[in-house]
């Protein structure tokens, strides 16, 4: 993944400095990666604290756009100065692909991690952004259900293996395939926000029912009861009298999950992620782009107001 040179208004903008300020700093022509990290430690610009998340993109339904979402949302929060670990759950290894990689070329997947019982750091691979390193995908993860079928407390291996690494991300974000198994279960359990990617057509609701019945099953049977979900729709194109109604249908059945953010049917978008790159590389400016930071910092937002809320509850309580 060739990373781009950012210009002085670009790099201005992801530090939250005046160009004045940066010129100050550090008076260049163009800004690496490397040279934003050494800025925000230098001058110590951090991002506000989130805590240690575990997000999970995941729908049932296939075809939603689910993977380049994940990644270019996990790359924008890179660049914004968190600490991320992306980690490639589908043995078609697309997000490890939307990275610039191929999954075959690394010896060790998650597989090995939950199945022969190798520490997670083993199989944790580093992008050329510094603060932004993957776990790749590759077609032997395909056997992973059925290996963790016999085994003891099978549904937690995965957010077991998290811990040791969790001091280590701001945010860890899991692309799972769009399948119910063992894995998928296993990335619900160490999740504790979920994100559904949906396409604005009715289609997408039979695959949110199910997972819904899913999630209520999760906090029955084993008690494991998600932060947050957040359903965003991908694809939007209000010329669309379909898309429209949709939209209108999700409003009032998921009002309460559902991002106010559209992401919109963008050509770019789709373009950079069968190029292998997210679209912050390929095209920053592109609708694509500004409406993945807008879905980023809408959930930002959220959070940030569940902490509130959580922290003036337990000043009540």
């Amino acid at each position: 993944m060739d990373l781009p040179i950012y210009s002085p208004k670009t790099t201005a903008e992801l530090l939250g400095l005046s160009p004045k300020a940066l010129r100050s700093a550090l008076a260049q022509d163009g800004y690496s990666a490397q040279d934003l990290w050494a800025l925000r430690k230098a001058l110590r610009i951090h991002p506000r604290p989130i805590g240690h998340r575990k997000q999970l993109f995941l729908n049932f339904k296939g075809g939603t756009g689910k993977t380049s979402l994940s990644t270019s949302y996990a790359y924008r929060l890179a660049e914004l100065g968190y600490s991320v670990l992306l980690v490639d759950l589908d043995s078609q290894g697309h997000a490890t692909k939307c990275l610039g990689y191929e999954g075959e070329d690394f010896e060790k997947t998650l597989l090995h991690v939950l199945v022969r019982k190798a520490p997670l750091s083993e199989a944790i691979q580093h992008t050329p952004l510094p603060n932004l390193d993957f776990v790749p995908s590759n077609l032997g993860m395909s056997t992973v259900d059925l290996a963790l079928m016999p085994m003891a407390g099978r549904e937690f291996k995965l957010r077991k293996a998290v811990e040791e690494i969790d001091d280590r991300y701001d945010v860890v974000v899991f692309d799972a395939p769009p399948s119910f198994g063992l894995l998928n279960l296993n990335a619900l359990m160490a999740a504790q926000d979920l994100f559904v990617p949906v396409l604005p057509d009715f289609l997408s609701f039979h695959g949110l029912k199910l997972l819904f019945e899913t999630v209520q099953s999760l906090e029955e049977d084993l008690n494991h009861v998600l932060d947050h979900v957040f359903i965003v729709v991908n694809a939007f194109n209000q010329t669309f009298k379909l898309a429209k109604e949709a939209l209108a249908a999700l409003r009032e059945h998921y009002p309460e999950y559902l991002l106010t953010t559209l992401v919109r049917q963008c050509t770019k978008f789709a373009q950079a992620s069968s190029e292998g790159v997210p679209v912050f590389i390929s095209e920053r400016d592109s609708k694509g782009a500004h409406d993945v930071d807008a879905f980023l910092r809408e959930v930002l937002h959220r959070l940030d107001q569940s902490r509130v809320q959580a922290t003036t509850d337990a000043r009540a309580g």
